[in-house]
C-alpha cells in the first residue's frame, strides 16, 4: 500500500499506522481561515461560500506550510473585508487556524504569519 504523496505519521498503534497527507494540512488551515467574519477569501480568491466546489489543491492557494520536527508554521495570504479591524481579524484567524489544525491533525502549530494581500471593497457600502 505504498503511496507516492508526502504523508506525516500521527499516530502509530498496534491496529495500524494513521497518516495524514501533506497537502492536507494547509486545506485545513485554509477553510478555518475563511469561516472567520471579516476574511473576504484566501489568497487565491477562494471565499467560504465556495470552498465546497473547489479542490483542496485550489483552496489552499494562498496558504504555504513547512512541517518539521512534528510543529506546523503558515504563511497565509488573506483577502479581507473593506470594513473590518485588520488586528482583529488576523488575530481570529490566527486563534482559528491554530485550534482547527491542533484538533484535527494533533500536531503543534508553532507560526501563524499573515499577510493582508487586499481588501475586498465589493461589499462595500456607498
Amino acid at each position: 500500500m505504498a503511496d507516492a504523496r508526502n504523508t506525516y505519521v500521527l499516530r502509530e498503534e498496534e491496529l495500524g499506522t494513521v497518516r495524514i497527507a501533506d497537502e492536507l494540512i494547509p486545506v485545513i488551515a485554509a477553510f478555518a481561515a475563511t469561516e472567520v467574519d471579516g476574511v473576504a477569501s484566501i489568497g487565491g480568491n477562494i471565499s467560504h461560500d465556495n470552498v465546497r466546489k473547489v479542490s483542496g489543491r485550489t483552496l489552499a492557494q494562498g496558504v504555504r506550510t513547512e512541517v518539521k520536527d512534528g510543529e506546523i508554521r503558515f504563511d497565509l495570504a488573506l483577502n479581507l473585508d473593506y470594513d473590518r479591524n485588520i488586528m482583529d481579524v488576523t488575530k481570529e484567524v490566527q486563534e482559528r487556524v491554530k485550534s482547527a489544525v491542533e484538533t484535527m491533525t494533533g500536531m503543534k502549530v508553532e507560526e501563524i504569519k499573515i499577510r493582508v494581500a487586499a481588501v475586498d471593497l465589493q461589499n462595500r457600502e456607498s
